[in-house]
């Protein structure tokens, strides 16, 4: 049992299941958008999520992700390093396009994690900033990266899509703001700590509204998507209303960040019987 939850453990620190949640909503697009998941494009993205957010996540500063005094952390390491190599390979069989995208994409996970103006560590030092540069970035690789593989154009369903994407998850850090209020410094300026928790709860509330509403300004509506988008709707409303200052140790890591694991598995299900 304690072996268990070690690997358990591993599995959350080292962004294994974030790198899941990424690659399902790449599958979600697919589905929405009746294409198929790129096999080099999926691996990249699973890949490439784990080594980019393990270095967001322990190597804020890039000595600390370099000189690792923890066998923990070296573990995490090596395995964020073999990550990246694996998320190289697939590169080499992306489209031009595609990797002119991830390039702007790479350059804001750069900017957000590394020093970019005397005075300022990073952009995460902007108040505010992170989780609009956070749902930008989800945003682009899970819905215009697939539609960029297979030559499709940029439609306004595309652009409803990535809007909605990027509201998705924005609902989704809310949990993870109020959260880390008791670590994160001052001078951050996130949103709990500028309009409290009650307030930035219910702007993850407001925020469904569009998620689910924008659906209904879309040309090509599926009976699918439609029934799937709703159950997420109210999923998103409930998670909100669940979340408190004061959290378990999984309820973000692991429910919350589970979610868009959650709709492609609903997508899956709901295939077989609508």
């Amino acid at each position: 049992m304690r072996n268990l939850k070690h690997l358990f453990d591993f599995y959350i620190d080292a962004s294994i299941h974030v790198a899941l949640a990424v690659y399902s909503l790449l599958w979600v697009s697919s589905c929405f958008f009746d294409i198929a998941v790129d096999n080099y494009l999926g691996g990249f993205v699973f890949f490439g999520t784990i080594a980019c957010y393990n270095f967001m996540k322990y190597g804020v500063e890039a000595h600390k992700y370099i000189l690792v005094a923890s066998r923990y952390h070296k573990n995490i390491q090596f395995f964020s390093l073999l990550c990246l190599g694996i998320a190289l390979y697939f590169a080499f069989f992306l489209h031009v396009e595609v990797l002119l995208v991830l390039g702007v994409l790479s350059l804001l996970i750069g900017l957000y994690t590394l020093p970019v103006l005397p005075g300022t560590k990073n952009l995460r030092s902007f108040g505010g900033f992170k989780i609009f540069l956070v749902a930008l970035v989800w945003a682009g690789t899970t819905v215009l990266l697939p539609v960029l593989m297979v030559d499709m154009n940029i439609s306004c369903d595309v652009i409803i899509e990535i809007m909605q994407r990027f509201i998705l998850v924005l609902i989704l850090l809310v949990p993870f703001e109020i959260r880390d209020l008791k670590f994160d410094a001052p001078e951050l300026n996130t949103l709990p700590q500028r309009y409290g928790v009650t307030r930035t709860k219910i702007f993850g509330a407001f925020a469904t509204l569009p998620f689910f509403f924008l659906t209904l300004f879309k040309d090509d509506i599926s009976q699918l998507e439609a029934v799937s988008r709703g159950v997420m709707f109210l999923a998103l409303g409930s998670m909100i209303f669940i979340t408190r200052r004061n959290q378990s140790k999984y309820f973000a890591s692991f429910w919350v960040e589970g979610i868009p694991i959650f709709w492609a598995i609903l997508l899956w299900g709901l295939s077989k019987v609508l």
